[in-house]
């Protein structure tokens, strides 16, 4: 499946727009995750244990969004968008919405 936020895919002309598909995920951060980074806050610098569940909240919704595409017979996705919210009490869980347009295009299937 080919991901992409344009809108186009060049060279690949646009043979069908199949229409819009989302991924969801919703990832808590445990305690100890909220420790860790409370450390990171009051000595400066990346939290690596938020980024590793930023990046897993990302690829789930990614992969939640082009299966859903590909049972739609998408070869593709486009128009590509993420957004990210705090939900839950005191903002203690993370919801990652992926939204793009499943669409069929020529010769996608040559380069994945």
């Amino acid at each position: 499946m080919l991901l992409t936020t344009t809108n186009t895919l060049e060279g690949h002309p646009i043979e069908q727009y199949i229409g819009i598909v989302t991924g969801e995920t919703i990832i808590g951060a445990n305690i100890f995750k909220d420790f860790m980074a409370s450390i990171t806050d009051m000595v400066g610098g990346r939290s690596s244990t938020y980024e590793k569940v930023l990046k897993k909240a990302k690829d789930n919704a990614l992969k939640e969004m082009s299966e859903k595409a590909q049972a739609l017979g998408a070869n593709a996705i486009i128009g590509i968008d993420l957004d990210y919210e705090n939900i839950g009490k005191a903002g203690s869980m993370l919801m990652v919405v992926a939204t793009g347009t499943a669409v069929y295009a020529a010769g996608v299937n040559d380069l994945v």
